[in-house]
């Protein structure tokens, strides 16, 4: 009897290849590169959009606030100049969204000291004041006053100036808070492009014994001496922080 050694097959697994080293470096490069991108464009979104309460929380405790310049009537930025009946014409019917692009873009202007102007808006007109405070930590400005107002226009040439549905919120940057006493409700404040370059910073909407208003919240933006009258002068200073998140307007509803 012959035996015979049967054959049995072999089934062999191959090891899965391994890969190759160069994966690694381009996986790693990769997520690198994401990760510049991503840091590249966080950082541009809250340096390029300080109004924003959140990024300019992140720009003060890194120390990187921006410096508002500190204008003349010679050197403020060109913008448009509107009478009550020009800003009330041009802001009384923005609502939702825009209403809300409009003042993103009036508060980054200011500050960002107007490198990418597109709404550049100065007042001028008389406003019958109607109350005065000083502003304090939890205004937008820490220190100055603010003086709110409504607008007086003459109807023609013959007649006495009567109030017109346009507000205003006229914040005084100055060290000087015992200034504000120098502005007495019943008083004619009379605002002009030169000397005070007062700039609009926010547009709200609001209902005053039954009538549409609209409310600008501006601050001059020319700093130095200011003339009260003949015999009061308040030294305006651009101020070295601020407080977004205090929101506008200043005279809550």
């Amino acid at each position: 009897m012959i035996l015979r050694k049967s054959t049995m097959s072999r089934i062999v697994e191959e090891p899965v290849p391994g890969r190759p080293p160069y994966f690694w470096w381009l996986l790693a490069n990769a997520l690198a590169l994401c990760f510049a991108v991503i840091s590249w464009g966080i950082c541009l979104h809250v340096f390029g959009n300080p109004e924003i309460p959140r990024n300019y929380e992140i720009l003060r405790k890194i120390g990187r606030l921006p410096q508002l310049k500190h204008y003349t009537a010679l050197d403020a930025p060109n913008g448009k100049l509107l009478d009550p009946k020009g800003l009330y014409s041009q802001f009384s019917a923005l609502t939702g969204d825009p209403l809300v692009r409009v003042n993103s873009q009036l508060a980054r202007n200011y500050l960002t000291n107007f490198s990418r102007p597109q709404v550049i808006t100065y007042i001028e007109g008389d406003y019958q004041v109607d109350k005065v405070r000083k502003l304090g930590r939890s205004d937008f400005l820490p220190a100055g006053f603010v003086i709110r107002g409504r607008a007086l226009v003459k109807p023609d040439d013959f007649t006495k100036p009567a109030p017109f549905p346009v507000l205003i919120e006229y914040v005084v940057p100055t060290l000087d808070t015992n200034a504000a006493r120098h502005f007495q409700p019943g008083d004619i404040l009379s605002v002009k492009k030169n000397p005070h370059c007062a700039v609009i910073l926010h547009v709200a909407r609001e209902v005053e014994a039954g009538e549409q208003m609209v409310c600008l919240t501006v601050i001059p933006i020319a700093y130095g001496p200011y003339c009260v009258n003949d015999t009061a002068t308040i030294t305006l200073e651009p101020p070295v922080e601020v407080r977004p998140a205090s929101g506008f307007p200043i005279f809550k509803p």
